[in-house]
């Protein structure tokens, strides 16, 4: 595949430059090209040596924004309807470029570049795997087994139903976070209110009249000075400290692996961390299997998609297991970290033959108890945030009307005497 910089003369009289990848080895195949897709008539063009290709091939890309996931799953399943009732692929590309109304410019400009791939002379595979930050490698590995065994058109809606139930899942999780986080962002921005502006003017009316104050006062007090003078500090070590924690998680797998394995021990994210898992691995075997893929290769395309380190390990392990001749569920079993169910239906699924099938089931499961536990974990959430809400304006209501109490009994005793 070779890159060129090109400026063309068109019909109209104006010149175009632009950024061109092809998959021809003379560079007059590319004029020829430039001049029949556009035309035009070639004024220049330059092919870029080496590395300044791949340069080029960034530099085509400039300004292309990634497929949210619901425009992801819409475009794989408008592709895969259009390809399933006999449509070619570079046809049904182009009827999305040219349907506004039904289609993001997004989603548009997705469809654009891999035409201009395809027409190129790319592959399906090669043209989707040129966009691995708009495709993951669940959507490019089913495309490519649907390349390689005539049944495209099947995995782009297997694809689609994929992108849907994992959109389906972190949008339950969404809404479940939405209650608590609108509450906390409400007792923070009460508490900034009450620690900067209302308790240093009662501060210095307390001073003036010489109150002895209590305990909890002086303490609420001092904690509200010790902010309004660190701050800044405060605030901008906050953000060091997750940016370096950030780029640690990000950077290093030990320490992916290690927050993984500290998530899986902890009571209530360990069931959430391992319903979710379970649900991704599952239907992705499921998947796998269902295409034609032998085990091995399965699990080694598994290791480069799951995101969760705990179970990333305990994959790579079950394959090399694997690869001396070990069953599935007996692997699972001696390598550990997999529930109990999970082992006994693969190991039924090995002895009836029915292995995709049982892991389908496991992957229903899975997400229906995920979905069970968010709506729960949500439920219970709120009461407790409330408590939590309630607890927090006691303790300011406490803190200050006590001293303003003790203000009012001194000037009714006064005025009685």
């Amino acid at each position: 595949m070779n890159t060129y910089i090109y400026r063309i003369l068109l019909p109209n009289g104006k010149t175009r430059r632009g950024v061109l990848r092809l998959a021809v080895v003379q560079d007059e195949s590319a004029r020829l090209w430039l001049e029949r897709h556009f035309d035009s008539v070639v004024l220049q063009l330059y092919r870029l040596p080496g590395l300044a290709s791949e340069g080029g091939q960034l530099l085509s890309r400039v300004g292309l924004r990634t497929l949210s996931q619901e425009e992801l799953s819409g475009f794989l399943r408008d592709l895969g309807v259009m390809t399933r009732a006999g449509v070619p692929l570079m046809e049904a590309l182009s009827s999305i470029i040219e349907d506004n109304n039904s289609h993001s410019k997004r989603t548009a400009s997705v469809a654009r570049m891999l035409l201009a791939e395809l027409d190129a002379g790319a592959s399906v595979t090669q043209a989707f795997a040129r966009f691995p930050d708009l495709f993951p490698e669940t959507v490019r590995n089913l495309l490519l087994i649907g390349e390689e065994t005539g049944t495209l058109d099947r995995m782009l809606l297997e694809a689609a139903s994929h992108i849907e139930r994992l959109t389906s899942l972190g949008r339950d999780l969404r809404r479940a976070m939405i209650y608590p986080a609108f509450v906390f962002a409400t007792i923070f921005g009460a508490a900034a209110f009450w620690l900067y502006y209302v308790i240093p003017n009662l501060a210095d009316l307390f001073v003036q009249m010489r109150l002895e104050l209590p305990w909890v006062t002086r303490q609420l007090l001092q904690f509200s000075a010790w902010a309004e003078e660190n701050i800044m500090t405060s605030v901008v070590g906050i953000i060091v400290f997750i940016c370096l924690s950030w780029l640690v998680i990000r950077l290093s797998r030990r320490a992916r692996n290690a927050l993984y394995t500290l998530g899986h021990r902890l009571p209530v994210v360990r069931t959430i961390l391992s319903s979710s898992g379970m649900a991704f691995i599952t239907e992705y075997m499921a998947l796998m299997i269902r295409s034609g893929i032998n085990l091995v290769s399965c699990l080694e395309v598994m290791e480069r998609s799951l995101g969760d380190e705990y179970y990333r390990s305990r994959i790579e392990k079950v394959s090399r297991r694997l690869e001396r001749g070990e069953m599935l569920g007996r692997a699972c079993r001696q390598v550990g970290g997999f529930p109990p169910m999970v082992v006994r239906m693969i190991n039924l699924g090995e002895e009836s033959g029915t292995l995709d099938t049982q892991l389908q089931h496991l992957a229903d499961e899975y997400r229906a108890r995920l979905r069970h536990l968010i709506e729960t974990i949500s439920e219970v959430v709120k009461p407790l945030v409330i408590i939590f809400a309630g607890a927090f304006f006691l303790i300011l209501v406490v803190a200050l009307l006590l001293p303003i109490y003790e203000l009012v009994s001194q000037a009714m005793s006064g005025s009685v005497g």
